[in-house]
């Protein structure tokens, strides 16, 4: 299916490692240009690497979005490129249940989830209407209608940015522009693989992922289609959304968990 994106250009934060390296091929794949954000130059330049493979235009851009002006300075690089297309995949994320979390932490997943993804869309909207046309994708998680008792903060962050998501669309009504979610499972990113096959070792067990997968699916993401996410299955519902045939999709959160959650 082609997803009509060749010639469009996009800006995925957090893009140099994990989910956000494989958003951003996959929209490459697609004949996106892509813009790579991330902290760490090495890791961004090598993700950028992996895109340009793909035969698109791409660039990196660095800077934290917890920092004062970075957004402003990503944003401009962005409008540069001609990113009309914004992924706010940035989030960091901590564990502390409702004993251990403190208001700070409250505050830095807050300001690390929502309000980094606020003030790139504040950067990048008024161009994306400018032109009549333009896509927001924030990345929130199952801890939205699940919240995690070991996450609590940023369970809570989470739930805000589908909150704001479906804002965000009511408020570019007519303009062309559209803003939707994908929140992601359990998905297996080379940290969480090694922490599992980690844990298996120490109890001098067999750390083989094959038959490691299914145990920690059974055990830490039960989901009807028995297996943990991809990063490629988060890249492909984000790549459908960015593209034109997905101009009557706004403001919804489609949930890409292999249906762990169990709501309508």
């Amino acid at each position: 299916m082609d997803l009509e994106l060749t010639g469009c250009a996009a800006l995925v934060t957090g893009s140099s490692g994990g989910i956000g390296t494989a958003i951003a091929v996959r929209l490459a794949a697609e004949g996106c240009d892509v813009l790579v954000h991330g902290r760490d130059a090495a890791a961004a330049a090598k993700a950028a690497e992996e895109v340009a493979r793909r035969g698109v235009r791409t660039e990196v851009v660095l800077g934290d979005l917890a920092e004062e002006g970075a957004a402003e300075s990503i944003g401009a690089a962005a409008r540069s490129f001609g990113a009309r297309i914004l992924v706010n995949n940035a989030g960091p994320f901590s564990e502390h249940d409702w004993d251990s979390a403190e208001p700070a932490d409250w505050a830095a997943a807050f300001d690390g989830n929502v309000i980094s993804a606020v003030r790139m869309t504040r950067e990048m909207v008024p161009s994306m209407r400018e032109c009549g046309w333009g896509r927001v994708i924030n990345v929130g998680s199952r801890a939205v209608t699940t919240p995690l008792p070991n996450m609590v903060e940023y369970s809570a962050a989470k739930a805000a940015v589908v909150n704001m998501t479906t804002s965000l669309a009511r408020h570019l009504a007519g303009t062309g522009v559209t803003a939707n979610c994908v929140s992601p499972g359990v998905i297996m990113t080379p940290s969480l693989r090694s922490m599992f096959q980690e844990r298996a070792r120490t109890r001098g067990e067999d750390d083989g992922w094959g038959r490691l997968e299914p145990e920690v699916t059974s055990r830490y993401a039960p989901n009807p289609v028995g297996r943990l996410g991809r990063p490629d299955d988060v890249a492909a519902a984000v790549a459908y959304l960015a593209g034109p045939v997905a101009d009557y999709v706004n403001g919804i959160n489609l949930r890409v968990d292999g249906g762990i959650t169990h709501t309508p």
